[in-house]
């Protein structure tokens, strides 16, 4: 039956954009065969669907920085930190953000709340993406279809504008409604209360991001987290159906057929088998694939695979595991990076609930991937782990909330507010040169941007850093 739902979704995405039916649930205009207007339903399910699908771009981006992954071949451009055109990337952010605001303002002429909550949280969600990856970004002229040349605004007057959105979807959400959501929001199929919670998660991560400013509060991070997510069923994800793939399956089925990705990185595999922190980590094989001798070797970030071959010889994304399942969910945001979120604010004023936060978000993770319950208890019981609050730093905070945040654009962030201080973490070889021996802070504006709003885009490097950054 679950498949059958699925199946019937993915039904309702193509006929919502395809506008061919005369069926009553989209006789939205005159004439119900040539329709100018999107239903409600179509916008949320192309919204919902298309915030997992910007979770699985900017995610995929962000793994060579991060050194989650590696591409096979030496000094490939993401790799190495080179400057990179994510025009696709950036457009498909764009188009989401156009369909959310068009949401919203339908449902507030229709007054259904319900949806013009949710539509306020994708788009502070979407926003987010935006904002953390290229800073500066047009907002405030994107959506009005007059200006084809919006001016860019400031990023840190766009994180206010991403928190008044968000308490704006908390109080839509919050008050009664007449028009209920239901199967056509692909994340929580309506169910306003995990919309709520979901709110205060996305509060508590963007005002956390503040972090190395003069505006951190951790006060007002801690009590976000308080009205966020109380367990991993909360999650905010979105399961994949028959017919369309978790995006991350199709890398590993692609690099199977020899279409190379998804390799992993030295990095990763080093800091989960017990090379770098003397102890293994239960969660290695069920994140990533063995190669054929049933090892865990990585390829190392700039270096490309040398002489080992296509396949076998080397650590991959492989079909079947948490992150790769065909019908497996897209991460959007979880009670484990809650927690981690928990402890880093709490760590300056009350350090025991920052560790038991730590402990907490470990678990998490490890009971949402499915690792064995004796495995988790061993591994959080070794005093590799469970130091004592006093011996507890914010190093180990920033060091399994990176793994836990595998293959998350969130990681990203995490990267660079923490200066890329990671055990063991190097520069790629072949790096940039323009980088002068630094990791990368942004990206690159997209060359589409560049040709078509030139005057107005902003004149940066890939070393200026976003507003909560410096």
């Amino acid at each position: 039956m679950k498949f059958k739902i699925k199946k019937y979704k993915y039904a309702i995405l193509a006929v919502a954009f395809s506008f061919a039916s005369c069926d009553d649930y989209l006789d939205i205009n005159d004439n119900p065969n040539n329709p100018t207007e999107a239903p409600l339903a179509g916008l949320m399910v192309n919204s919902t669907y298309e915030s997992s699908q910007n979770t699985f771009r900017m995610g995929d981006i962000a793994t060579n920085y991060v050194q989650y992954l590696a591409s096979p071949n030496a000094a490939s451009s993401s790799d190495i930190m080179e400057p990179v055109s994510y025009s696709g990337t950036w457009g498909a952010l764009y188009n989401v953000m156009t369909d959310i605001n068009d949401m919203i303002l339908k449902a507030q002429a229709e007054e259904a709340n319900h949806y013009e909550g949710v539509g306020q949280i994708l788009m502070a969600y979407n926003l987010g993406l935006t904002v953390d990856a290229w800073g500066q970004v047009p907002y405030s002229e994107a959506f009005n279809f007059v200006t084809v040349t919006p001016s860019y605004d400031d990023d840190a007057q766009l994180y206010e504008e991403i928190l008044g959105l968000l308490d704006l979807g908390i109080a839509n959400l919050s008050a009664e409604t007449s028009t209920s959501i239901g199967e056509d929001d692909f994340i929580y199929n309506g169910d306003a209360e995990k919309w709520v919670k979901f709110a205060y998660m996305l509060k508590a991560r963007y005002l956390n991001h503040y972090s190395e400013t003069g505006s951190y509060d951790p006060s007002a991070v801690l009590a976000a987290v308080d009205n966020g997510f109380d367990s991993n069923e909360d999650d905010a994800q979105m399961e994949y159906f028959a017919e369309q793939f978790n995006p991350w399956a199709d890398v590993a089925i692609d690099n199977a057929n020899l279409f190379l990705g998804g390799w992993i990185s030295e990095q990763f595999i080093q800091a989960l088998d017990g090379t770098t922190f003397g102890l293994e980590d239960p969660r290695l094989p069920l994140m990533v694939g063995a190669t054929d001798d049933g090892e865990y070797i990585g390829t190392e970030n700039g270096a490309g695979r040398g002489n080992a071959p296509e396949q076998g010889a080397r650590s991959v994304l492989e079909e079947g595991d948490f992150y790769t399942t065909r019908q497996g969910p897209v991460l959007l945001g979880t009670y484990a990076e809650q927690k981690f979120i928990e402890a880093e604010a709490a760590f300056g004023v009350d350090k025991d609930r920052s560790y038991q936060a730590y402990l907490a978000g470990i678990r998490a993770h490890m009971t949402k991937i499915g690792v064995e319950s004796s495995e988790i208890e061993a591994y959080i019981n070794s005093p590799e782990v469970s130091m004592g609050v006093e011996s507890f730093s914010i190093d180990d905070i920033f060091k399994e909330k990176w793994v836990a945040m595998f293959l998350n654009p969130e990681a990203w962030v995490d990267a660079r507010r923490y200066d890329y201080n990671y055990e063991d973490f190097d520069l790629p070889a072949n790096v940039n040169p323009d980088l002068n021996g630094m990791f990368i802070r942004r990206l690159a504006y997209p060359d589409s941007e560049v040709s078509r709003n030139g005057n107005n885009v902003p004149d940066v490097t890939l070393l200026d850093a976003i507003f909560w950054d410096e």
